[in-house]
């Protein structure tokens, strides 16, 4: 009896050292890791799945939209998966720095092979039903990134703040840092959820987008190769027609006669009402504005209907105090959104029309002239009197050209 409890002891004291061995450090190929938490994708969600047919209406849309037969043909040839759209919930910063949640959509293509990621930054749009999580016609991930998602490309489509899951909070309209954060946010959610679907990405970043889309895509990209130069393969950048040059723009809109187009200088307005709240100014609006513009404006905001060149509405003393550089505060405010100053390490397209009255071709030739005297990789393709609208099927073909030499 004393021999065998003896021996019974000696098992009870190996087997937890055996366990421990064969399970712990000594077999760890065996087992399955703890996946890693996810620090950005909060969720993710199904949209629905879009079959090659399915997608033939939308890229018809899109190229008779756009008014021209090549453009419709050009369209049509990019059809090549079925496609899957998800809605992404992820951490991202409000602009005071505490963390909020924001939206996306995903554009994932039915393919085995290892597939490039687009970040797509979309224009400005008035309405949530635009944004694309929502994923409704009106919206850019529901046409073209949609379409180019079935080329072979993984996309992401932020919905920037106050869009989507953010609606709540009032979208900083063109502020650099938050259109920044939050297009770079959407894409770090994104790969977590590659990863964690185990769908094949090749780990090439490009990234793009039209107009505000433009302007988000460059504020994108510098804080990327400024702050976070190793984090990802970002191999090429197309930007159109954004407002890169803010101090110069705004200069231009208030000092030189242009057009009269309420859409347009609802866009002005919708700037200056952002930085004057973004940047603690919290001026009324009759510091910007003359009457009776100033009353509307502060009553309807960006709906205010004002019919003039701009030019003509700015309060007169507001105008001779940027002129003379002496509303610092305000000068200050939109200096902090210029992004056409620095030298791009990625290779760098601009596309933008010479006849553009909304956003003045100025932007990107300024842009050019200041990125390649710093030694930047840019290059500057002009649409020969393209407007704003026109000059977006140029911006898409040259992007496409552009994006499938860096796959």
């Amino acid at each position: 009896m004393t021999s065998t409890h003896n021996r019974f002891k000696i098992y009870y004291l190996i087997l937890p050292v055996l366990f421990f061995l064969l399970n712990g450090c000594g077999n760890s190929s065996t087992s399955d890791p703890t996946p890693q938490a996810n620090k950005y994708l909060v969720s993710s969600s199904l949209i629905g799945e879009y079959s090659k047919s399915a997608l033939q209406s939308r890229a018809d849309g899109l190229g008779g939209g756009l008014s021209s037969p090549a453009v419709t043909i050009f369209v049509n040839s990019l059809l090549k998966y079925n496609i899957k759209a998800y809605k992404i919930i992820y951490k991202t910063k409000n602009i005071d720095g505490t963390e909020i949640q924001a939206s996306g959509a995903l554009i994932i293509p039915s393919a085995t092979e290892a597939l490039p990621m687009i970040s797509q930054q979309h224009g400005t749009i008035r309405t949530d039903t635009q944004a694309p999580s929502n994923y409704q016609p009106s919206s850019e991930a529901y046409s073209i990134a949609s379409i180019f998602g079935s080329n072979g490309y993984i996309i992401a489509c932020p919905d920037y703040i106050g869009y989507g899951v953010s609606k709540s909070i009032q979208h900083p309209y063109e502020h650099r840092e938050s259109l920044a954060q939050a297009s770079l946010d959407m894409i770090r959610a994104a790969s977590e959820f590659l990863a964690n679907e185990k769908i094949n990405w090749n780990k090439k970043l490009m990234i793009t987008g039209y107009s505000q889309g433009g302007f988000a895509t460059m504020s994108l990209q510098k804080k990327i190769e400024e702050q976070f130069p190793t984090e990802f393969n970002l191999v090429a950048s197309s930007c159109g027609a954004g407002a890169y040059n803010k101090s110069q723009f705004m200069k231009d809109l208030y000092n030189t006669t242009t057009h009269a187009i309420p859409e347009y200088n609802q866009l002005y307005i919708w700037v200056t009402q952002t930085y004057n709240r973004v940047y603690g100014l919290n001026r009324m609006m009759n510091t910007y504005f003359k009457e009776p513009y100033a009353t509307d404006i502060q009553a309807n905001g960006n709906n205010a209907n004002v019919n003039i060149s701009f030019n003509l509405a700015i309060n007169e003393s507001f105008k001779k105090a940027v002129n003379d550089g002496t509303d610092t505060p305000f000068l200050n405010a939109v200096k902090d959104n210029d992004v056409f100053d620095w030298a791009p390490k990625t290779e760098t397209q601009l596309y933008h029309g010479d006849a553009d009255q909304q956003v003045f071709y100025s932007n990107s030739v300024t842009a050019e002239k200041a990125m390649k005297a710093k030694g930047g990789k840019v290059n500057l393709f002009t649409s020969e009197g393209g407007t704003h609208g026109s000059t977006l099927q140029y911006y898409a073909i040259g992007t496409y050209t552009f994006f499938t030499g860096k796959r």
